[in-house]
């Protein structure tokens, strides 16, 4: 099976979605592709709790891909994506990173360019496909300049897919996973703070007194970025567990990745978020934040004492 993940919330990036998925299936079978949204019937799904039940259905194919294929254009990244790359890179399956984003991103002035605004991403992927240039110029004959600027734009989209769908089959033939993870070690706690976000002492002093051994990112502060991202995964993912502070306008694209990851290796998840943000969609009960983040997340804590007592301290 084969997972196209995508931004949901507007009509463009789902027809992006749904052009790479017809590509990939004219090639490995329209069966052995799932598309979100599309094939979880997002419009006229009726449950209880929609939201849950979307988010239990796009898990139950996270849980047996063959690569996946997540589509990202930052420098704010779609936290739901994110979080499905965390949850199919900690179980071993390929990602494949697709972006047309002509930006390049580094921690500093004077950095190592990165595709994406967190290193994590890209140490993540198997493999990232850039496509950040136009199209050639063509006779603009009988058109108007914005037609011809918009068939730029599409040549552009087209050699991407191409490239994406090519790149998916190589990897996946290969099955290369980027960063490998261990197990659990019992009383062990990693928080991952929010750059817009300054809950991190107040997290990590509620973990040390209920007798955690602390760890705390610090990919984005460090000197070698791409070592401390290493440093980071492992951590997050050998810790019991995982509290990740979700303040700003998304799930910082970190923050996310490792949820999912934590996620799918059944540890314990919270997610701190002081001022949350609801979302509301057609039929679905109101969300705190992406459901993919909230339904990952077991526990959603808004304080120190709400960590408190999620610990039991």
């Amino acid at each position: 099976m084969y997972y196209v993940a995508h931004r949901l919330f507007a009509a463009q990036d789902r027809a992006l979605a749904a052009r790479l998925a017809d590509r990939l299936a004219n090639e490995v079978g329209a069966d052995n592709v799932f598309l979100p949204f599309c094939d979880t019937d997002e419009e006229d799904l009726v449950a209880q709790a929609k939201g849950r039940r979307l988010f239990e259905l796009d898990r139950e194919r996270l849980c047996r891909l063959t690569a996946m294929i997540a589509i990202l254009h930052g420098p704010s990244l779609d936290d739901g994506v994110c979080m499905e790359i965390g949850y199919a890179g900690a179980l071993g399956t390929p990602v494949i990173v697709m972006t047309t984003d002509f930006q390049t991103y580094s921690m500093t002035g004077a950095g190592t360019p990165l595709s994406f605004p967190d290193p994590l991403v890209e140490c993540l992927a198997s493999r990232v496909v850039r496509g950040e240039r136009l199209g050639s110029p063509s006779s603009t004959l009988g058109i108007s300049r914005f037609e011809a600027f918009e068939e730029r734009n599409r040549e552009q989209i087209e050699r991407t897919v191409k490239e994406t769908v090519d790149a998916t089959l190589g990897v996946s033939a290969h099955r290369t996973t980027a960063l490998p993870v261990s197990g659990a070690r019992p009383r062990t706690a990693f928080v991952e703070p929010s750059p817009y976000g300054g809950g991190e002492s107040a997290i990590g002093g509620v973990l040390t007194r209920a007798g955690y051994a602390l760890r705390t990112a610090t990919r984005l502060s460090a000197t070698d970025a791409m070592a401390a991202v290493r440093n980071d995964w492992a951590a997050a993912t050998a810790s019991e567990v995982f509290v990740a502070d979700v303040s700003g306008p998304e799930t910082p694209p970190g923050a996310a990745v490792l949820i999912g990851a934590a996620a799918a290796l059944g540890r314990q998840v919270a997610a701190y978020q002081p001022r949350p943000v609801f979302t509301h969609a057609h039929g679905r009960e109101p969300n705190w934040r992406n459901l993919m983040i909230q339904y990952a997340s077991g526990a959603h804590i808004t304080s120190a004492a709400d960590l408190a007592a999620w610990t039991g301290v």
